[in-house]
């Protein structure tokens, strides 16, 4: 049963109603209905946002697909303790004028993080593939 991932994706979840919370916010403030009106601090938000939305879901699915193929509990929570927390960082970071620490920490957590799990994930599934009996027409011995 993969218990982490259930509880991994509800927080993820979560994080996403956040940030959309937090653009809706700044759409009220700025009296803004649609796209994001010009206000400079909306359309970063809704890029945050955005920017969740293209990292999270793949980062999702091999976190699944991981802990199905039997990774370590231990891994698991480290991994995904580290994913959210650069996906908090990036959007404070991203509030700000100008560079912000918070943004690159963010980015960066997030590609290791990204990076590890795809390593890791290659080798569980070369490890699989090994294990494998596969038919003779495909790669197995005869």
């Amino acid at each position: 049963m993969p218990t982490i991932s259930l509880i991994f994706t509800a927080a993820a979840v979560l994080l996403n109603i956040w940030l959309g919370i937090r653009c809706g916010q700044r759409r009220t403030a700025a009296k803004v209905n649609h796209g994001d009106g010009g206000d400079v601090l909306l359309a970063r938000r809704m890029r945050a946002q955005l920017n969740y939305a293209e990292n999270a879901p793949l980062t999702l699915l091999l976190f699944l697909l991981l802990e199905i193929t039997g990774a370590s509990a231990t891994f698991l929570w480290v991994m995904a303790g580290a994913f959210l927390i650069a996906r908090i960082l990036h959007p404070i970071g991203m509030d700000a004028e100008k560079g912000h620490p918070a943004r690159m920490v963010g980015t960066v957590m997030t590609l290791l993080v990204q990076v590890i799990l795809a390593g890791y994930a290659l080798y569980c599934g070369y490890q699989l593939f090994q294990l494998t009996d596969l038919p003779a027409s495909i790669g197995g011995s005869a």
